[in-house]
């Protein structure tokens, strides 16, 4: 008997251990711990083999700037602020907080990424990094984002050591006459490193509308990018898509097979009957879980949360919600969460939104820039309408070394991936592509 039940062990491990492997296409870390952290500036930071044992330990997100020391020396601007009627310029201390953010920080972070192998893809994904990022992996320079508020990601497929232990190294650098509030300094957001097959949907890759919302049926449309080999056709591929509700419940299902021409995307099309709709009373979610096959192998699996709702901006009468006249009662609100700083510290901004929903609030407006995908994910789920906010300047410039420095080489970079990134989110219902932009009077410029 004791020989048979162990067979039946052995024997359920090995039908269910195909499932597992399968299960692991996509693997997605997140790096907090084992970070060192320097203030100190150098080239031979960036070297693999450089020694950061005597460097600050850290756990990110890590916002340095707000330990202080404040001080009335800290980031003095001498600027004519228009918005209150100055004509001149002048000495503003303090306006940006008091507190130490102007310099370079430097990050190290030592790791292993076991599922990463020949044939396989890696993604570094940065939430947020102020400001001027530069990502070196194992001493080789990946990547560059100038603006610190946006989420952005990098192929780190060709510096990686498979099999080994790697290294990323990443310098950030606020300057003087930046910013006209605080905005914090450092990996202030998290950082994630995601391992794919050779065949997969790249970071924000879907794209997911509700074309049609009623109280009997809504319908729902899902456009899912794919990479693929170079020698690989996309005819090769299929999806299979099912929409679950909140209790995981598929509602809807479909299955597309890959064309012989044109670019690979999917374009599925589903129905769910009697929809539970998204709103600030009732923040329904569903989710869109998409598996990528090549023949009968699993390449890839992704989800999209989303939520079915309905918006129209009718003239002289008002935002409509879910085909119902809905007033905003919102806020502007900063990033950074006061004594805690600008890290995206999740308990920290839902206590923000339970206060402002307590106060009667439905709205907030992420004033003046890009917002922490843990805001967005709690209005989501908390029920929380949001309008995702840009950029604070265009071409003309409010401080010294403000955004306008880099806004023809970067501005459509850093809209696409606002765009790509929170597309699907349903508390996103209006965006902002600036803030009090005086470009808007200059002539044609604006």
């Amino acid at each position: 008997m004791k020989k048979h039940r162990a067979s039946g062990i052995i024997m359920a491990f090995l039908m269910v251990f195909p499932l597992f492997a399968h299960a692991q296409v996509r693997v997605r870390h997140t790096f907090e711990k084992g970070w060192k952290f320097s203030r100190e500036d150098n080239k031979d930071f960036s070297r693999k083999e450089y020694d950061d044992a005597k460097w600050q330990s850290v756990v990110v997100p890590h916002d340095w700037a707000i330990y202080g020391p404040f001080s009335i020396n800290n980031d003095k601007q001498h600027v004519a602020i228009a918005q209150d009627g100055q004509k001149e310029a002048m000495e503003h201390a303090g306006r940006t907080g008091g507190l130490p953010f102007v310099g370079v920080g430097w990050y190290r972070l030592k790791f292993k990424a076991p599922e990463f192998a020949s044939g396989r893809k890696a993604t570094f994904v940065f939430d947020g990094a102020m400001s001027h990022a530069r990502i070196y992996i194992n001493g080789e320079e990946a990547g560059y984002w100038p603006y610190g508020y946006n989420s952005f990601h990098i192929d780190a497929t060709p510096y990686l050591k498979a099999g080994e232990e790697n290294t990323l190294a990443v310098r950030l650098e606020n300057e003087t006459e930046s910013s006209r509030w605080y905005p914090g300094a450092g990996l202030y957001r998290n950082v994630h490193l995601v391992i794919n097959e050779d065949a997969f949907i790249p970071t924000w890759g879907t794209q997911l509308t509700t074309p049609v919302v009623k109280k009997e049926y809504a319908k729902i449309v899902l456009k899912t990018r794919l990479n693929i080999p170079e020698h690989k056709a996309f005819s090769d591929y299929r999806i299979v898509t099912e929409l679950k509700d909140r209790d995981g419940k598929v509602v809807a299902s479909g299955e597309k097979q890959g064309t012989a021409h044109g670019i690979p995307l999917f374009e599925q099309a589903f129905v769910v009957n009697a929809p539970a709709l998204w709103s600030p009373d009732s923040p329904t979610l569903y989710s869109a879980v998409s598996k990528i096959y090549e023949g009968s192998v699993l390449k890839d699996e992704y989800t999209t949360p989303f939520g079915i709702r309905s918006i129209e901006i009718i003239p002289d009468k008002g935002f409509y919600l879910n085909g119902e006249r809905t007033p905003f009662k919102g806020v502007c609100n900063h990033h950074d969460l006061g004594p805690l700083g600008a890290v995206a510290n999740e308990a920290g901004i839902r206590r923000q939104i339970r206060i402002l929903k307590d106060m009667g609030c439905n709205a907030i407006r992420t004033s003046h820039n890009m917002p922490a995908p843990e805001l967005i994910r709690a209005c989501d789920e908390m029920g929380m309408m949001v309008m995702a906010e840009s950029f604070d300047e265009w071409k003309a410039a409010k401080v010294q070394n403000g955004y306008h420095k880099i806004f023809d080489r970067w501005a459509e970079k850093d809209l696409v991936n606002l765009l790509h990134q929170y597309r699907n989110n349903p508390s996103i219902v209006m965006w902002c592509i600036g803030n009090e932009v005086p470009d808007q009077w200059n002539g044609d410029r604006g």
